[in-house]
């Protein structure tokens, strides 16, 4: 059964529909019903049945192009953003065509950035293929693409007008992808969602198996927990900074790797872990509270064991971080499982503690 969240404030206000099954011709054409040209951006990775799918249900009065990209987080580059912008400029694309966003946060974050960029904003749409992008990337309206000196260094904030979230999807996903995905749901457990954390407790075995039922519940609870952080905080001015929990340091592992060998979402559980440490060490969350943590994570099947990495390797790329303001390192720490927040206000000497 179909589940709908709004998300955001009017004039940009949108809504993610959570289906149990493949997009239908009616829902698609109600959602492109205003446009003329449509542009699928997409990538080499996704399978070819979804995309083909996808064309069945545009209306045929619909002018439909495809790009695509290779895939990778290698695409998510200048590169990409300016051939996207350069097919859009040659099919005379305007303010009365829309891009759809059909694979995962890598396409969501490019597309979406192109969108706000083109003729000054044009309508996109996101299909996000993968369970990460399903939780995290396709709400929010955060799009961006890396550059040589760091991951997200250059976006916008950019709505879209509707995302579609299908379950079918996820059934097709590596084992890699979608404990990847498992990281950021993960997240909203410990940064807000005791009802999630509760769900995600009494049925690791059933979010393994990949159980329909359960796997809506928890898509429908991280999307419900983003929701209501990016609708009060939309440009990241209070509290949509705790969604960050974890990501300092899993961005430093992802850029230390050079974005390969290691998922976003495997980063973010290894930097979620040294956040919890560090909220430990600061005499914020107890060493039960601490060792409830890792064992969520554990039974979920991902990987806890972060301490192949020192801090001094590290430090360059945590420092480079965005969430560095004023010379200072912003963290997100946890008072308690279910509550985090913002602070610069640590002891340095834990930082480099939390990987002993």
């Amino acid at each position: 059964m179909a589940k709908s969240i709004l998300v955001g404030k009017k004039p940009t206000k949108y809504e993610v529909e959570i289906l149990d099954k493949p997009i239908s011709k009616s829902k698609f054409s109600t959602a492109l019903k205003s446009y003329n040209k449509v542009l699928v951006v997409t990538d080499n990775g996704l399978p070819k049945k979804y995309l083909a799918d996808i064309k069945k249900v545009i209306p045929k009065s619909k002018k439909v192009y495809i790009h695509t990209l290779p895939a990778g987080e290698k695409s998510k580059s200048l590169k990409s953003f300016n051939s996207i912008l350069e097919n859009l400029a040659s099919l005379k694309f305007d303010r009365t065509d829309c891009l759809i966003a059909l694979g995962g946060g890598m396409i969501g974050d490019v597309t979406g950035f192109v969108a706000s960029s083109y003729l000054r904003g044009i309508d996109f749409i996101q299909i996000p293929t993968t369970l990460l992008s399903q939780v995290d990337s396709s709400v929010g309206g955060k799009t961006a693409i890396n550059i040589s000196q760091g991951k997200n260094l250059v976006g916008a904030f950019y709505n879209p007008k509707k995302v579609f979230i299908s379950l079918a999807y996820l059934k097709t996903l590596s084992e890699k992808e979608f404990k990847s995905g498992l990281g950021e749901v993960v997240k909203y457990a410990f940064i807000l969602n005791a009802k999630l954390h509760k769900i995600l407790k009494s049925n690791s075995s059933l979010v393994l198996s990949r159980d329909l039922k359960i796997l809506e519940e928890v898509i429908h609870e991280s999307i419900k927990t983003k929701s209501k952080i990016v609708t009060q905080d939309e440009k990241e001015n209070g509290i949509r900074a705790i969604l960050n929990f974890g990501h300092t340091f899993g961005h430093a592992i992802e850029a230390k790797n050079n974005y390969k060998g290691i998922s976003h979402g495997e980063a973010v559980v290894l930097g979620m872990i040294i956040a919890s440490e560090i909220s430990f060490l600061e005499n914020y969350i107890s060493r039960k509270e601490l060792d409830e943590i890792k064992s969520l994570i554990t039974s979920l099947g991902l990987s806890s064991d972060y301490k192949k990495y020192n801090y001094s390797d590290l430090k360059p790329f945590i420092l480079n971080d965005k969430k560095v303001s004023k010379g200072k390192l912003n963290l997100i720490l946890l008072k308690k499982i279910g509550s985090a927040f913002k602070t610069s206000k640590f002891k340095n000497s834990n930082l480099s503690k939390a990987f002993k």
